[in-house]
């Protein structure tokens, strides 16, 4: 007779599916300003190209050290609770945007207590532009660094959860699978957010996709408990995620231990997770922010237009590869009988040599912008194929109740490398196109783009290179 608990469950799947949900609410959160600015925020607020330029950056340096923070708090308060403080902030912060324009209108004017539209027309009859542009931006980047603090725990969080409910071998694939929300989010948001922002304002676009985040807690609240505690997670499932927690210093049980940024620091494991992100990390904002502006100023083709949607919509489309490199792993592992990080680091080398493709992607865009906009999405399933292993590699290597506070000092340092990608991006193209700089037949701000290109492709096998010579092989820390 069949023992009631021989067939596991799989409630891990359901815990994945509501990462995936909360990694796709980030990234609509963080895209809203992005899609909104130009046409509907810019023209009432007279915001330059710069003054976006200032939020943006500030934003990316508000979420680099916020992320050290969150993982740290995420540790100590365990992963309900810093989870559902992380998104009730962020969202909060998505939320307040929606009240820069009434709270520009009362410090200018002394008008509060107005609607949306009243503040609008209100700040119209302000002479003193100079000054609305200043008070508004001000308003703005204090909203970002709201926003910036909560989803600074996101990835910390989910990561935790990922080692807490998915044995080793399957943890590379579970993280792809929530991290492909990036993409998705990527994908929805410019359908959705721009028609929110014309129907009924740019405000009710921060509150409408702001509230979603509200939403999702509720579902965490009462869908969330510990696998060992779950009554949705029979005997069988337990089993099998904790067929590896021998291999753990601390089991998820166990009583929560403080573990502080110094401690980490002391190990090479630690070093290697954040050299991997430093390198990379920076290569993934770059596609993101600097796509929509490379075709626009190589190929005249607009984000606004048909065209350029479409392009950026099948570059995205492209990146959902990466649930297939979550996978790949686990083939190593259970096939070939690879420990964890040799069967991860295996995949990660595989997946380095793709973005080599984008060496190409300015001289074939030559013959057609189709060729950079496939070779970027394939780069770009790369990295999130990357990225979801190197986030994996700490939950291998890590007892459990510092995985998080790990995860985030990794995160910082690839925020760091956003801001140093992005901003470094930016002079370098202002340089060639005013300079009409020339590298080998490309000329002002293509020259430009070629180097940035140059400089995506050879950072993963850098990267891969650096973590392999800080951790050549397998070793599991046990008194952190």
């Amino acid at each position: 007779m069949t023992a009631p608990d021989s067939r596991k469950t799989n409630y891990r799947w359901t815990i994945c599916t509501l990462l995936f949900v909360a990694t796709t609410i980030n990234y609509l959160d963080r895209q809203v300003l992005s899609l909104t600015w130009a046409d509907f925020i810019a023209p009432e607020f007279h915001w330059s190209n710069n003054d976006y330029g200032n939020i943006t950056a500030l934003f990316s340096l508000f979420y680099a050290i916020s992320m050290l923070f969150a993982g740290r708090l995420i540790d100590w308060l365990d992963t309900k609770k810093g989870f559902l403080w992380a998104i009730g902030i962020w969202s909060v912060g998505a939320c307040i945007h929606a009240y820069c324009g009434i709270a520009t209108s009362g410090i200018l004017t002394g008008h509060w207590l107005v609607s949306f539209e009243g503040a609008r027309e209100i700040i119209g009859t302000v002479d003193n532009v100079a000054k609305v542009t200043s008070v508004s931006v001000s308003l703005f980047i204090f909203a970002r660094l709201v926003l910036a603090i909560g989803e600074g725990g996101n990835f910390p969080a989910s990561i935790k959860a990922v080692a807490e409910f998915f044995p080793k071998k399957d943890r590379g694939f579970a993280t792809s699978i929530f991290n492909s929300g990036c993409t998705i989010g990527a994908l929805a948001a410019p359908l959705t957010i721009p028609a929110i922002a014309f129907a009924w304002g740019w405000e009710m676009a921060f509150i409408i996709i702001g509230g979603l985040g509200f939403l999702w807690m509720g579902f965490w609240v009462f869908m969330y408990k510990k696998p060992e505690q779950h009554p949705r997670v029979n005997a069988a499932e337990l089993a099998y995620i904790q067929q590896d927690q021998d291999e753990s210093a601390v089991s998820s049980g166990a009583p929560k231990r403080k573990v502080s940024v110094l401690n980490c620091l002391r190990y090479r494991q630690t070093w290697a997770f954040i050299l991997g992100k430093f390198l990379t990390d920076g290569v993934w904002w770059f596609f993101l922010f600097w796509m929509p502006a490379y075709l626009s100023a190589v190929y005249d083709i607009k984000s606004s237009d048909a065209a350029g949607q479409l392009a950026i919509f099948v570059l995205y489309a492209i990146t959902m590869l990466a649930i297939i490199g979550g996978w790949l792993p686990t083939y190593f592992i259970e096939k070939k009988g690879m420990n964890p990080y040799a069967g991860r680091m295996r995949a990660m080398l595989i997946f380095a040599f793709f973005p080599l493709l984008a060496l190409f992607a300015q001289p074939l865009g030559t013959l057609s912008y189709w060729f950079p906009v496939v070779i970027i999405g394939i780069a770009g399933a790369a990295h999130q194929s990357w990225s979801a292993n190197i986030f994996t590699t700490v939950s291998d290597m890590f007892p459990k109740h510092a995985v998080a506070t790990v995860t985030g000092i990794g995160g910082m340092a690839g925020g760091f490398s956003s801001v140093i990608f992005n901003k470094s991006s930016g002079l370098l193209f202002d340089y060639a196109k005013e300079t009409e700089m020339t590298l080998l037949h490309f000329k002002g701000i293509e020259s430009g783009y070629f180097i940035m290109f140059c400089c995506c492709a050879v950072a993963y096998l850098i990267g891969w290179i650096v973590m392999k010579t800080l951790v050549p092989r397998y070793e599991v820390i046990t008194n952190l």
